[in-house]
């Protein structure tokens, strides 16, 4: 899928039981349409989690659950899963440069790298042989949310991909990892 393009755009809001439903559209050629939405309905989980879901015809479904924090989950023990299989998320919030802080996911065999690209609105999800490029219009609610597939890129990475577009992970940047070193903290003193 190497050079294929796309655009999620903004859809109308909803509500679900869990409040005002975001969701964003578009279509991936050779692919299909797909969805990106939260909070989601997809699992039975406690008011103070969020859930972010990856769903389409050509897209296995592809959730990110976590601690709610300015309407989206927190990457600080979320739980990444493709069609209810768990992801092994790892990361290193204190380390230098952004690939010291770059969140590691293994996941069906694959091992991925998801970084800040360039400011606040730009990631990468990479992993060998394939790298999907997305970029966000604004940082909060964004009306398009845009991706580029260099590689063999297919439905799973771009999935994973989209997914944590809807994660909070204004911690991989310097900025955001000083800035919730407190919040972080504070929850490890809490866990004691």
């Amino acid at each position: 899928m190497s050079g294929v393009r796309f655009e999620l755009r903004r859809a109308e809001s909803g509500r679900g039981r869990r409040g005002e439903v975001f969701s964003w559209a578009g279509q991936v050629d050779g692919v299909g349409d797909v969805r990106l939405e939260f909070p989601t309905e997809h699992s039975d989980y406690p008011a103070e989690y969020c859930e972010v879901a990856v769903s389409g015809e050509g897209f296995p479904l592809t959730t990110f659950l976590g601690l709610r924090y300015l309407r989206r989950p927190l990457l600080a023990r979320g739980e990444l899963r493709v069609e209810w299989e768990p992801a092994d998320l790892s990361r290193n919030a204190l380390l230098p440069g952004r690939r010291g802080r770059a969140l590691r996911i293994h996941l069906k065999d694959r091992a991925y790298v998801y970084t800040q690209r360039g400011g606040k609105r730009g990631h990468e999800l990479s992993r060998d042989g394939a790298t999907v490029l997305f970029e966000r219009s604004s940082w909060r609610l964004p009306q398009t949310i845009s991706g580029t597939c260099l590689g063999a890129a297919d439905a799973l990475d771009i999935g994973v991909g989209l997914v944590l577009e809807g994660v909070y992970t204004r911690n991989l940047t310097a900025t955001g990892a000083l800035v919730s070193l407190p919040g972080r903290l504070l929850n490890r003193i809490s866990d004691l």
